[in-house]
């Protein structure tokens, strides 16, 4: 595919890019944190001679690693020793968004929405802080920091409010705030009942669920968003196999769980309840989504699901109603099932820097699976079902 070809597909569009990640910086909780909590917010210690996050004085997070597979000079590594790098390993638009912006000039993106790295992608991992105010404190304050991000880079990045999903109450505020800080939607736990509380379908969640509708707040169900689905190198994979076929077996294990998610999502009346929600699996691909419709729909009938009267549409209706899918390495689906998944239902992600991003190869790729759809899709999948989603503003 030339040049001329790729600058004619990307002409005019603004490519918004829903799925990419910040290393966090080593002072994104402390540098402007109230004083009094500022020693037991997130930070970063030495452990045993290695970086680690750490909490509360000595509540540890996991190894202080950027999870970048792109190094300083622009190259990106295709193996796993990105698990030993760190900040000063990686590309500095991993962690500077100021110098993201730039690349994102670079590779033809006008917006990016971003997702965490320390706090998982669920926020699930502060849920090992006792104290709950603290608990609260390292999503508030993460917030604050990200509200600065999306000014300071022109209304180009878009990072996904941390919510204390542990707290019914305290979660539908945080949304009304930072939906009024201007944050476009929220980063949610798949599965609240791994820690104790009621799952997302119980009438428990209803406050939640009304404020995300009534504030257009998107709930973005990003891969491993909970204790239970992140298991990377859990059950996913054999003993037998080695460390890069855990991660080759994890990865794919992690995007088909969010299949597990969407499923009892669309079983239990929540979107029936509260049709203005609009919900969106990250990081997972698309190429499943028709089967799992279609299975979902037929088992409705043929177990009798539907007799309890919570849905009165099919599952794939409200799919198509409410629900969106994000693609990236895929080449099949992309070019032959998003009418099956639906044109307005189908988001662009890069993954940028984590494993598996398009890096440096977007526009190619997008060339290559894009090329033979009508102008009409290709705006919606790579512009406007974001834009509108997110409220992201287009240049005139």
């Amino acid at each position: 595919m030339s040049t001329a070809d790729m600058d004619t597909i990307f002409d005019g569009l603004h490519v918004i890019d829903a799925d990419t990640h910040i290393s966090e910086p080593h002072d994104l909780w402390t540098a402007n944190a109230p004083s009094a909590i500022r020693a037991r917010l997130p930070q970063v210690k030495e452990i045993d001679g290695a970086k680690h996050w750490v909490v509360d004085g000595d509540i540890d997070l996991g190894a202080a690693t950027p999870v970048s597979v792109v190094r300083s000079d622009g190259q990106k590594s295709d193996g796993i020793e990105f698990f030993g790098w760190s900040q000063e390993d990686v590309h500095v638009a991993s962690y500077d968004m100021k110098a993201r912006v730039r690349l994102m000039d670079e590779l033809g993106i006008g917006a990016q929405v971003i997702y965490p790295n320390v706090a998982g992608f669920g926020n699930q991992n502060f849920t090992q802080i006792e104290d709950e105010e603290l608990r609260l404190a390292c999503a508030t304050v993460y917030n604050d920091a990200m509200v600065e991000i999306q000014r300071g880079s022109d209304e180009r990045i878009f990072p996904m409010a941390l919510v204390p999903w542990w707290n019914i109450e305290a979660c539908a505020a945080e949304i009304r705030r930072s939906h009024d800080m201007g944050l476009r939607g929220i980063v949610m736990c798949s599965d609240p009942d791994s820690v104790g509380l009621p799952d997302l379908g119980d009438p428990a969640w209803d406050s939640f669920w009304d404020v995300c509708g009534e504030l257009e707040m998107p709930v973005n169900f990003h891969i491993g968003a909970s204790q239970t689905s992140f298991n990377m190198f859990g059950r996913a994979a054999w003993q037998s196999t080695d460390l890069p076929e855990k991660l080759a077996l994890g990865s794919t294990a992690l995007f088909l769980e969010n299949a597990r998610v969407l499923g009892n999502l669309l079983y239990s009346g929540v979107l029936e309840r509260f049709p203005k929600v609009k919900v969106v699996s990250v990081e997972s691909g698309i190429g499943w989504l028709p089967f799992l419709l279609e299975s979902l729909d037929y088992e409705m009938h043929e177990t009798g699901a539907n007799a309890n009267g919570k849905l009165k549409m099919l599952p794939s209706e409200y799919f198509k109603r409410q629900v969106y899918g994000c693609f990236w390495f895929e080449k099949t689906a992309p070019k032959k099932l998003i009418e099956d998944v639906g044109v307005e239902n189908v988001l662009f992600e890069t993954d940028f820097p984590h494993p598996t991003c398009l890096y440096p190869d977007n526009r190619e790729h997008v060339t290559e699976v894009l090329g033979g759809l009508t102008p009409h899709v290709r705006k919606r999948v790579l512009q406007d079902n974001a834009a509108e989603l997110y409220r992201i503003p287009l240049p005139a």
